[in-house]
């Protein structure tokens, strides 16, 4: 079956094709980010049955510098039971349960639901007409969409019946594994690169069990009577292909008698994993939290992934272990420029158990470059963070001269009227990106961050004038006017002020 589709080119490829094209393949083609984690945790997770994986830090290195052929994965691809790889199987479909084969026809519903980004929170008690419709997906879509609801799914109430079915806990929807964190994927010039860099040495040096259906491997999964505790993962190809949905798809052939396509689904509750932090979060970047605790970089819905690149850049400067503690001490090979790898940061912004978006990041990387990554991106934010600020303070000055009796209820959206904010942020992105592209390059920080912050400082001034613009032509209106820019003016040339604002750099 084909269901990947490389970059830029039309069809798709096997999973055999992928291992062997994964030297000339710069990238496979997905939906969206989270698919994209998606079919990397599969490929990772396939790597690891396969025994081709690195069995310490120091061979890891040797891996990644020397290019070390993936050839060995096809090959044992190919040598596996046809049957263990057949999505459509009626007795061991791939990443599937099976069990539900009996319900499918009743219980199911169109292939909208298997899609995250299309279901809304597909709970049984909303009237959600568009998980009828019927209109069917390819067999890739189908099978892409399917690992991205295993790691990324939403908690909630599924639609499925309990009482018609497997038992009253299939409608208790678990998290998904990645749903409330950053998943962090350093990607290389090839797809061999990416699954080399992403690899790594098993605690305790055991691959583990991959999760090839509901019913096979060997391990007892959770029934649907009670809710059980969760389980600890066997190893790394374990963790990649855990099952995180009970989920049954039905085949159908399309009108040329040869495509084959979903046109129905059922999805229920999966497994649930006990994750041990040491062995099963390698990529997690580790912030501190309000409260003082320590946890894995999570995605905001009112920050973009590039403001908190400097986390990603400090767990890289500073881990000793895990992902970015091997990263840190990696000698990449020569190559044409720019930055040898990438490090791609991808969240799911969710309101309760209803999906919002995906939020990621490409943050370019070199471990030569580290130090000077960590200060840019740490200031860049910095000063990118205080424009902003002064904008939504401008704002507040030229609202509390225009509107002199101001309604509380109303307060918000006349203050909006003038705050550039929301613009600044979606513009200064790049700029962000270009400061890293030069960073990375060798160019100095200090004299980047000098260019960068005078390209916000301007850029800024631009989007507040044009708020302005809305004020009437009278003495009130040019009073307020000419106070707000005045107060943005004066805040980028206050003491308080990041010093690159100033045209300074710092001590």
């Amino acid at each position: 079956m084909s269901v990947f589709t490389p970059e830029g080119e039309a069809g798709e490829l096997s999973l055999v094709d992928v291992f062997r094209r994964a030297e000339e393949l710069s990238d496979l083609t997905c939906a969206t980010p989270g698919e994209g984690v998606a079919v990397v945790e599969h490929l990772l997770a396939i790597c690891f049955a396969a025994g081709v994986f690195p069995r310490s830090v120091e061979e890891w290195h040797a891996w990644v510098a020397g290019a070390h052929g993936l050839d060995a994965v096809a090959d044992w691809l190919v040598e596996q039971p046809a049957d263990e790889w057949d999505l459509f199987h009626p007795e061991r479909p791939l990443g599937q349960n099976s069990m539900l084969a009996p319900y499918l026809e009743t219980e199911g519903v169109g292939p909208a639901q298997l899609v995250l980004e299309h279901a809304g929170d597909y709970n049984q008690f909303l009237d959600h007409h568009h998980l009828e419709h019927s209109e069917p997906l390819t067999a890739g879509e189908a099978f892409r969409a399917l690992l991205t609801q295993h790691v990324y799914g939403l908690a909630g109430r599924a639609r499925i019946s309990g009482k018609a079915t497997l038992g009253p806990k299939i409608t208790n929807l678990a998290t998904g594994r990645l749903q409330n964190r950053v998943r962090v994927i350093v990607q290389g010039r090839t797809v061999g690169d990416t699954l080399r860099m992403n690899l790594y040495p098993p605690a305790g040096g055991e691959p583990g069990r991959f999760n090839h259906s509901w019913t096979t491997g060997g391990v007892e999964r959770r029934g649907f009577q009670v809710k059980p505790p969760g389980r600890a993962t066997s190893g790394p190809a374990d963790l990649h292909s855990y099952l995180g949905r009970s989920v049954l798809l039905r085949p159908v052939f399309a009108a040329d008698g040869e495509t084959v396509l979903v046109d129905r689904v059922l999805i229920g509750a999966g497994e649930l994993l006990q994750l041990d932090p040491e062995r099963d979060l390698e990529d997690a970047v580790p912030v501190k939290r309000a409260d003082g605790r320590t946890a894995p970089l999570w995605p905001s819905p009112a920050r973009a992934m590039w403001r908190d690149a400097h986390a990603l850049y400090s767990a890289a400067l500073v881990s000793h272990k895990g992902l970015f503690g091997r990263l840190r001490e990696l000698t990449f090979p020569p190559h044409g420029g720019g930055a040898p790898c990438l490090l791609w940061a991808v969240g799911f912004l969710a309101n309760k158990t209803v999906p919002l978006a995906w939020t990621d990041g490409h943050f370019p990387y070199a471990p030569s470059q580290g130090e000077a990554l960590c200060e840019a991106s740490r200031r860049g934010s910095h000063i990118a963070e205080y424009v902003a600020k002064s904008l939504t303070r401008a704002a507040y000055v030229a609202w509390k001269i225009v509107y002199l009796n101001p309604k509380p209820a109303d307060a918000a959206a006349q203050r909006a009227r003038f705050d550039a904010g929301e613009k600044f942020w979606a513009a200064a992105g790049e700029h962000f990106y270009h400061l890293l592209d030069e960073t990375v390059d060798g160019e100095p920080v200090p004299h980047s961050l000098l260019v960068y912050a005078d390209e916000l400082r301007t850029m800024a001034h631009d989007l507040l004038r044009n708020r302005l613009d809305s004020l009437p032509r009278n003495d009130r209106g040019m009073h307020a006017r000419a106070r707000a820019e005045g107060r943005f003016l004066n805040d980028m040339a206050a003491s308080a002020a990041p010093p690159e604002l100033r045209g300074e750099t710092l001590p």
